[in-house]
């Protein structure tokens, strides 16, 4: 068997509100309850399963590779929600997309402040 990343823990201000919020910028069916988790599922298999957290959040960076049709889409929605966002990791290029590797990236915040990535070539 290969080994393979199944799911991962993402700990929350409020999990809802994070799982929703990263259902709709992404284009995904809402987050199923599992436990004291609500897991989004990605077309990949992996599940990230998000959960509220007892203190403070430790923040975490997600990337998640899409198509071109993706990457409008969720990019209309950042603008729709009128979210800051980065075409590099260290914020120095506000309001950008990053075209360096010869695709489409860019890098916003979550409810939670984690730092979330979509880019369109590996």
């Amino acid at each position: 068997m290969a080994i393979q990343l199944n799911h991962t823990i993402v700990f929350s201000v409020d999990k809802k509100v994070s799982a929703d919020f990263l259902c709709e910028i992404l284009g995904r069916p809402a987050a199923v309850p599992f436990g004291p988790f609500l897991g989004v599922r990605l077309d990949n298999g992996v599940t990230l399963d998000f959960m509220d957290a007892e203190g403070d959040v430790a923040l975490q960076h997600y990337a998640f590779l899409v198509s071109d049709a993706e990457f409008d889409q969720s990019f209309a929605r950042i603008r729709e929600r009128n979210l800051m966002y980065w075409a590099d990791p260290y914020r120095r290029r506000p309001e950008q997309v990053s075209t360096d590797d010869g695709g489409r990236r860019i890098y916003f915040e979550d409810p939670s402040k984690h730092f979330l990535e979509i880019f369109t070539k590996e």
